[in-house]
Formats: C-alpha cells, structure tokens, sequence
C-alpha cells in the first residue's frame, strides 16, 4: 500500500467558491485528509451554473474532489465548540471569507493559537493590507489589479481577460506553497504559522515579466514588441511573445475560430522556416537573415509565415514544423482538449463516478509525484460524512447528531 505525501496532516477547509476550494484540493490530491465545513445550506457553488436539476453543479464538482464534507453553523453556541475541537484536532485551517470574517466568529488567530499551536492558518484574500483591503474580489477584478488586463489583448483593443483563472485557481497554488512551507518549518520549530496570500499578489507574480518590461521602457522601445509605438506603460502586443524569440499565432486551413498555430522563430528555425514557406531565398538575404535585421518588421515576418500556413490545416502545419524543430503548438479548443488521449492517458482530464450525477470529466492533478500517486474521487454530498466526523471521529453520540440537526447546528 502506497502511503501519499500529506498522509496524517488533517485540513479543516472552510473556504468557499474557487480560489480556497482549488488550494485543498490539491492537498487532497496530495493526501491530506480534508474536511470541508459548510453551512448547511453547503457551498454557494453547489448551485451555481447548474447543468442538471438539484445535482451539485459541475462548477462544485471540479473543485472539490477527494474531500469529506460536513456541515455546521458557526453562529451558534454549540457550533463554535464543535468548531474549536475540529480547530484543536486539525493540522491546517484554510478560508478565503472576507476580511475579518472569521475574527467575528471569534476565532482570531490569537484565539486559534490558543487552541492549536501548531495549526497552520491559510487565508486567501482580495488584497493586502492598504486601500483594497476591503475591497471584494473576483477572478477578473484581480486580473484587472494584478496587471493582467493591462497587457493582455491586442493593442488597438480594450484590456482582456484571459481564460486561465489565474486570480482564483493561480492564487489557491500560491496558497498551497505557502502551507507545505509552513508545515515544513513546523517540522523544525513545533509551531503553526499565518500563511496570507492575497488574489492581486498572485497575479502580480505572474506578470512579472511585463514589470520587466516596464523598467526596460525607461531605455527606449521594445524590440521585441510588434508595437510601432511606445507610451510610458508596456502596451498591449496581442500574441506576441515578448520573450527572447519573437512567437505569434498564426492562421491555419480551414480558419475556423482555432485554426491556428503557434509559432516560435529561433535563430537556429529560420533557414528552414523559410524553405517549408516557399521562400529559400530568405534564409541568405541580409534584409531577413540576422534575428535583429528580422526584429523591426515582424508582422511581415509572420503574414509570409502564414500566407503559407493558411494552406494547411493546423495538425499538418505542426507536423511539419515539429520535423525541424521548430517550436511551435496549435490552439486547442475546450473540446480538442476534453478529447485528447494524451491527456486522458496522462491522466489530466479524468472521468470520475458521482453518486447522483452519474459521471463527470474533470482536470486530474498537474503535480506527479513518483511515490504519492493521486487517484481522482468524487467531491462529497452535503453533509454526506457528518456521522463519520461527528461520531465516528468526535464522540458525540447518536442522539446529540439527531439534536444537532433539529436545533439547525449541522
């Protein structure tokens, strides 16, 4: 039997929606025991963009596997015992309530230390401390604070938001390091620790390079930018990579909505880009041969690569340019990827079983760890292990469950 890396580290998951719920259940993957503690009328996301009447939606589904579930409210007296012995006997806390949310329950952290030294207490939030504080956050509003939108789109368009949900699932993968970081520590010093991660934060991190970029305008215009002109803040460039080696999207037969391919140019791909293209005679032109005499007219670059491209469909192009390494990867839709077997057989699109849904396909776990493999479970009902925690784990006894329900505890 195959012990998983998280095994015995117990996660009381009080978060709601997607930036809390994708950070334990990575943890779970990862083989932690995680409890979510809901209120009984459950996570807001159990109804929300339903495909089938009274099921839990997909959106709830996705975000909550290989999690037991129980229910409780907090406001009541005896809720906020029952509270502080599943604190008490937890190694990680995790919420992403607004701020303060949980200091008027009366659980502050000083209150939390007090019933746990060595608990772990995991806060997603909006913002930091400042201005935002109390701002309310979302997906988008924190690509938008984060500076993802400002460089995202195409420059003679408004600012975009992109499709990966780097405000909610990129923040609960900053939250999940910053709790294996604390849990670590904890090996060396026996103390919990406060582990905030804020949504805008996260973002920031992951526009680092268009900080870059920002610093970099202070020296003159980016070459690498298919831009003509230059303000004081890095610009919207459209698919342009930005990077090093000069990339862009280019069209593909029959030009439906994803024909498309991506297509890095390196120094070392242009003589045989520009023989595949029909065109051997720019490989030696000193007008296209060096990477900066090509660097000031880009766009004309990529409009010969696709007068050529916009011939072939999208899976001919990549082969064609895979035979001489040239990097490159076709825009695959929702519905290429839910299909392609190397996901499937990579296990990072799995169809998991559901006790009221029947079955549904899900993302499996990006993390593959040698000696901790992860097997996709289906996310709990309601309260489906209340007995099991309450019982089972607590000791109340079968009576007082009864009571609990009644009275509108659990």
């Amino acid at each position: 039997m195959t012990t998983k890396a998280l095994e015995g580290i117990r996660v009381l998951d009080m978060t709601h929606v997607q930036s809390g719920p994708s950070a334990t259940q990575l943890l779970a993957w990862l083989g932690a025991d995680v409890v979510k503690l809901e209120a009984p009328t459950g996570d807001i996301t159990r109804k929300q963009l339903r495909d089938l009447p009274d099921v839990d939606s997909l959106y709830f589904t996705m975000l909550n596997c290989n999690k037991r579930s129980i229910t409780l409210n907090t406001k009541t007296e005896r809720g906020k015992e029952i509270l502080t012995e599943l604190i008490r006997r937890s190694d990680v806390l995790v919420e992403n309530f607004g701020p303060g949310a949980v200091d008027r329950m009366g659980f502050t952290w000083d209150r939390i230390q007090e019933i746990n030294p060595r608990v772990v207490y995991a806060s997603i939030k909006g913002f930091g401390e400042g201005p935002y504080t109390n701002f309310k956050a979302y997906e988008v509003v924190a690509q938008a604070m984060g500076g993802s939108m400002s460089t995202t789109g195409f420059e003679d368009g408004p600012p975009l938001a992109t499709g990966a949900q780097i405000g909610d699932s990129g923040t609960g993968v900053h939250a999940v390091a910053g709790i294996l970081a604390a849990l670590f520590q904890r090996e060396n010093t026996g103390r919990g620790q406060r582990v905030n991660v804020a949504m805008q934060h996260a973002v920031l991190n992951l526009c680092r390079v268009k900080l870059r970029d920002q610093q970099r305008l202070a020296h003159g215009p980016l070459a690498e930018y298919p831009n003509e002109d230059f303000g004081d803040e890095v610009p919207r460039s459209g698919n342009a990579s930005g990077g090093g080696q000069p990339g862009w999207a280019v069209r593909c037969a029959p030009g439906g909505p994803n024909d498309y391919v991506y297509v890095i140019v390196q120094p070392v791909g242009w003589k045989p880009l520009s023989e595949l293209i029909g065109r051997p005679e720019l490989a030696d032109d000193p007008e296209w041969a060096t990477p900066e005499a090509r660097l000031p007219k880009l766009g004309k670059m990529f409009q010969l690569i696709e007068e050529w491209s916009a011939t072939l469909p999208k899976w001919e192009v990549l082969e064609r340019l895979n035979a001489h390494n040239i990097p490159c990867g076709p825009i695959l839709s929702t519905r290429e990827i839910i299909e392609d077997r190397s996901l499937v057989a990579n296990e990072m699109v799995v169809t998991v079983p559901h006790p009221e849904r029947g079955e549904f396909v899900t993302v499996g776990s990006p993390l593959k760890l040698s000696e901790s493999p992860v097997s996709v479970k289906s996310s709990p009902l309601l309260g489906e292990h209340n007995e099991e925690v309450y019982v089972g784990e607590l000791g109340l006894g079968d009576e007082e469950l009864r009571l609990l329900k009644s009275n509108g505890v659990i």
